[in-house]
């Protein structure tokens, strides 16, 4: 399955048809895979412009706790929003909402996994380096990343993961 889908790259690139990349429905994992790039960055700009904004602004240098909280939520909506037009299909006869908490859950553990991540880093390397909390931040965006991804791609859009029917009747797997 690998090899067709890293085909069907190989062919777009040979064929010169890059819109493909950006256009249409798909199920090859690395189109969706370079799709969400775009969408995660985006998301990600969307939440450190929220948070500096409640901080700055709203909250005036105080209460960055909530000021990330919120900007957590914005960015997981855009992500969400985008990802379901333009990344994944998602199933149908699912519930916008479960789907969208099934969504959150999965971004959540990202966020744990970013935080520990963090705490690991401050541990390990902050009485050697101020930087430890870029150096956190790198490593810990690049693995929430993947596991968004992921975890989102297996666990809630992938057609193994879709249980029901537009009957409602459980699929024989």
């Amino acid at each position: 399955m690998a090899n067709s889908q890293f085909q069907e790259i190989k062919d777009i690139l040979r064929e010169r048809k890059i819109g493909k990349l950006f256009v249409g429905d798909t199920e090859n994992t690395f189109i969706q895979f370079f799709r969400y790039l775009f969408v995660g960055g985006l998301a990600t700009v969307v939440d450190w412009a929220v948070s500096y904004i409640l901080f700055k602004f709203v909250f005036h240098e105080s209460l960055a706790v909530v000021a990330n909280s919120l900007s957590f939520v914005a960015g997981l909506i855009v992500n969400y929003i985008i990802s379901t037009f333009w990344v994944f299909k998602p199933d149908k006869t699912k519930s916008r909402f479960v789907e969208f908490i099934q969504f959150a859950a999965i971004g959540l553990v990202g966020l744990l996994l970013t935080m520990g991540i963090t705490k690991l880093f401050e541990i390990w390397l902050a009485d050697k380096t101020s930087a430890y909390q870029i150096i956190a931040k790198i490593v810990s965006t690049g693995v929430a990343f993947f596991w968004n991804f992921f975890a989102r791609k297996i666990l809630l859009f992938s057609k193994k993961s879709n249980h029901s029917t537009k009957g409602g009747e459980p699929k024989n797997e």
